[in-house]
């Protein structure tokens, strides 16, 4: 599916861009905003588990406590330790390879259909599929942008 494949790529750059930072740098929030470069990682994984997942009435990867953490509307609450990390990197890749393979198995049956922030209306899994590269380049700018602030 060409969709899937953009998210990989675009996580694989996200990944790429992070790889070389110290967790001192994912974790500092530059002046002037509000939150960090591994926040913006985690954020990915979350959203892309409640759009895909939760709105379809399956089970998401992540437990309710990483919702809480990294979904729309929070901030950094504390200093991300290196094995959360490794595990938020890992989801960035493993989270999309799995969604994959569960759409392929015809796992997603139903959809809770909402209107995003941008006014954009997604009412079944493919409107998902297709607002997620979006709502990541989004989130890869910022990651971006912290990194030239952290470096």
């Amino acid at each position: 599916m060409k969709n899937i494949s953009f998210l990989i790529n675009i996580r694989t750059t996200t990944l790429l861009a992070i790889q070389d930072l110290s967790p001192d740098q994912l974790n500092e929030i530059p002046s002037g905003f509000n939150n960090n470069i591994i926040w913006n990682a985690a954020h990915l994984v979350a959203s892309e588990q409640r759009m895909l997942y939760s709105r379809s009435g399956q089970t998401p990867l992540v437990s309710s406590e990483f919702f809480d953490k990294y979904q729309k509307g929070t901030r950094p609450d504390g200093y991300v330790n290196e094995e959360e990390i490794e595990k938020i990197k890992k989801l960035l890749i493993y989270s999309i390879e799995k969604f994959e393979k569960d759409y392929k198995n015809n796992l997603f049956t139903s959809y809770d259909s909402w209107t995003t922030s941008y006014g954009n209306s997604i009412s079944d899994l493919d409107d998902a599929i297709t607002f997620l590269p979006f709502h990541e380049g989004l989130h890869l700018g910022c990651i971006k942008a912290l990194k030239k602030l952290v470096k």
